[in-house]
C-alpha cells in the first residue's frame, strides 16, 4: 500500500473509532444543552421589547459568549479523543502491530491526525450552524460572515488537535489532554489580560496577549472568528478605541492574513516536530 493509501485508510479508521467513543455522546449531549440554553435565552432577549437594533447588537454579543462555550466544548472533547488515540495504542501495543508491517510511522501519524481533524473540525462547524439558526430564528440575528467565523473556529480546533498529537508522543494519554486543554484556556486568559493592558495604555501587560497568540494561536484565531460573528455597529457602542480589548466577547480587529499564515505555518511545524518525536519513539 502506498504512503498515501497509508493515509486515508488510518484517517477512515481513525474517524470510526472517534464515532464509537462515548466522546461524541457526550459532546452530542453538551451541545443539545448549550443549544437549547441559548435558544431560552434568546428568545426571552426577544421578549423584552427591545428595538431591532438594540436586539441585534445584544445577540451580536451573547452569540460571541455562546460561541466560547462551542469553542471550550469542542477543546474537550478534541483534547481527551486525540490524546487516547495515539498515546493509548502505543501504551497498549496496538501501534506496535499496525507499525510491524510496511507502514511508515509518519503516514501513520499523519492519517491519525487526518481522521481527527475531520472529527473536530466537523463537529464545531454543524454545532456552530446549528447554534446561528438558532439565533436566526429566535431575535432574526444573521452573522456578518459565517463561513470566516466557523472556518476560524475549525482552524482553531486543528491547532488543538496538532498540539495534542505532538504531546501524545512524549506523555500519558491523560496527561496530553490536561495539558493541551490547559494550554488552550492559559492562552485565552492571557488575551483577556493583554486586551485590558490595550485599554489601560500598558505595553508590558499588553505584551502578555500578543506573545501569547504567537505561541498558541488559539486565542488569535479565536478573536479572528469573534470579529466576523458581531454586528459591525458593535464597537461603535462600546467604544472603537483601545478600552474595547478589554471586552473579553468582542474583538476589534479582523484576522490579518499574515496571522493566518502563521498558524498554518505553526500547525505544519507542530505536526513535524510530531512526526519527529514518534518515529523515534520506542515503541
Amino acid at each position: 500500500m502506498s504512503a498515501a493509501g497509508t493515509v486515508v485508510t488510518i484517517a477512515a479508521l481513525t474517524l470510526r473509532e472517534a464515532t464509537r467513543r462515548r466522546v461524541l455522546l457526550a459532546l452530542a449531549v453538551l451541545t443539545v444543552l448549550l443549544l437549547a440554553l441559548s435558544g431560552w435565552g434568546f428568545t426571552r432577549l426577544a421578549a423584552e421589547g427591545l428595538t431591532s437594533g438594540e436586539a441585534q447588537l445584544t445577540a451580536s454579543v451573547v452569540l460571541n459568549l455562546v460561541m466560547f462555550g462551542f469553542s471550550l466544548i469542542a477543546a474537550l472533547g478534541t483534547a481527551f479523543l486525540a490524546g487516547p488515540t495515539l498515546a493509548g495504542e502505543t501504551e497498549s501495543g496496538i501501534a506496535l502491530a499496525v507499525l510491524a508491517r510496511p507502514v511508515h510511522r509518519w503516514a501513520f501519524l499523519l492519517g491519525k491526525l487526518a481522521g481527527l481533524v475531520v472529527f473536530g473540525a466537523g463537529f464545531v462547524v454543524v454545532a456552530g450552524l446549528a447554534e446561528l439558526l438558532v439565533v436566526q430564528a429566535t431575535v432574526g440575528y444573521w452573522p456578518p460572515e459565517p463561513v470566516t467565523a466557523l472556518g476560524l473556529l475549525a482552524a482553531q480546533t486543528v491547532v488543538l488537535l496538532t498540539l495534542t498529537v505532538l504531546l501524545s508522543t512524549a506523555i500519558s494519554p491523560m496527561a496530553s489532554g490536561v495539558v493541551a486543554v490547559g494550554l488552550f484556556c492559559t492562552t485565552w486568559v492571557a488575551g483577556v489580560v493583554g486586551g485590558i493592558g490595550a485599554g489601560l495604555g500598558n505595553d508590558a501587560v499588553e505584551r502578555v496577549g500578543s506573545v501569547s497568540r504567537v505561541l498558541l494561536p488559539t486565542d488569535g484565531l479565536w478573536r479572528g472568528a469573534m470579529h466576523a460573528f458581531q454586528d459591525p455597529s458593535a464597537l461603535l457602542q462600546f467604544g472603537s478605541g483601545p478600552e474595547a480589548g478589554a471586552f473579553p466577547f468582542l474583538s476589534q480587529d479582523a484576522l490579518a492574513p499574515a496571522y493566518l499564515a502563521w498558524a498554518a505555518l505553526w500547525v505544519l511545524m507542530v505536526g513535524g516536530l510530531a512526526a519527529l518525536a514518534f518515529s523515534r519513539r520506542d515503541l
